[in-house]
C-alpha cells in the first residue's frame, strides 16, 4: 500500500486549543459540575461528586500550565489571573471531601472566574496564540457577542410555560430571539432540565450551553478585541428572583 505524501498528513492535523480557548472549555465543565451539584442536593443520593470535583482541578492545573507555556510578559494582571486559577484548582480539589452543599459553594463563581481570566489572558502581550486563533465570526453583532459571555459564565438558563419559550439571565439579559440566532449559527444549544429550578418545587430548566464552535467564536471575538468591554467579571448573586425575559 502506497502511503500518503508527508505533506498531506498536514492538513489533518487539529490544532491544538489556545489558552483562552482553554479557559472557556473549562468554565462550561464548571457550569456542568454547579448544575449537577445543584440537582444532587435535591436527592437522597449519596454525594457523587467527589470524582468530577479531582478531574476539574486537575484540568484547571493543565489551564495554567499551558498559560506559562505561552511565556508572557510578567503583569500584574497575569500574575493575578494565575493566582485565580490556582485558587480555583485549590478549591475544586478540597470540595470533593465536603457534602454537596459545601461544595457548591466553593465553586459557585468558577464560571466567571475562568471566563474573566480569559478576558485578561487575552489583552496581555504578546499573545502568540493569536496566530493560531480563528478569525472572529464577522456575522456576529456586539448583542450576540455579549450573550456569548453570558452563556460561558452560566448566566442563562431557558424554560417554556403555556406553549412560550422563556430565557432567564442576569444583566445584560439575553433574549430568546437573539438564543435562537446562536443556536442556528450552531453557536450554543440547551441541555434539558438540567439546571435547577426557579423556585422550590419547580421543574428542572434547561442550561445554555456553548457548543465548541461557540467557544472557538467566543475566544476568536475576545483574542480579537481584548478591550471589548464584555461583562464578564463575578459579582454577588442579587438577592431578588432572576428577571425572565420573553421570547420575541
Amino acid at each position: 500500500m502506497t502511503e500518503p505524501p508527508a505533506e498531506s498528513l498536514l492538513f489533518d492535523v487539529v490544532p491544538l486549543p489556545t489558552p483562552v480557548e482553554r479557559l472557556l472549555h473549562l468554565a462550561d465543565q464548571y457550569i456542568q459540575h454547579n448544575d449537577a451539584l445543584d440537582l444532587l442536593l435535591l436527592t437522597t443520593d449519596p454525594p457523587a461528586h467527589a470524582a468530577s470535583a479531582q478531574r476539574l482541578a486537575t484540568d484547571t492545573r493543565s489551564a495554567i500550565k499551558a498559560i506559562h507555556g505561552e511565556r508572557l510578559y510578567k503583569s500584574v494582571e497575569l500574575a493575578e489571573t494565575v493566582m485565580r486559577l490556582k485558587q480555583l484548582a485549590f478549591l475544586s480539589g478540597a470540595s470533593a471531601d465536603l457534602s454537596a452543599a459545601a461544595a457548591r459553594e466553593l465553586t459557585a463563581l468558577a464560571p466567571e472566574a475562568a471566563v474573566s481570566s480569559a478576558v485578561t489572558l487575552a489583552a496581555e502581550p504578546p499573545r502568540r496564540h493569536r496566530a493560531t486563533a480563528p478569525a472572529p465570526d464577522d456575522h456576529l453583532n456586539a448583542v450576540q457577542r455579549t450573550a456569548l459571555a453570558q452563556i460561558a459564565c452560566g448566566h442563562v438558563v431557558a424554560s417554556s410555560s403555556l406553549g412560550r419559550e422563556f430565557t432567564r439571565s442576569r444583566e445584560p439579559k439575553v433574549l430568546m430571539s437573539t438564543l435562537r440566532a446562536l443556536e442556528a449559527k450552531g453557536l450554543a444549544e440547551r441541555t434539558a432540565r438540567s439546571a435547577r429550578a426557579a423556585y422550590i418545587g419547580g421543574p428542572p430548566l434547561d442550561r445554555v450551553r456553548l457548543t465548541s464552535a461557540g467557544i472557538t467564536a467566543l475566544a476568536s471575538a475576545i483574542e480579537a478585541m481584548p478591550n471589548t468591554g464584555l461583562k464578564t467579571r463575578p459579582r454577588p448573586r442579587p438577592s431578588t428572583t432572576q428577571a425572565t425575559t420573553r421570547s420575541r
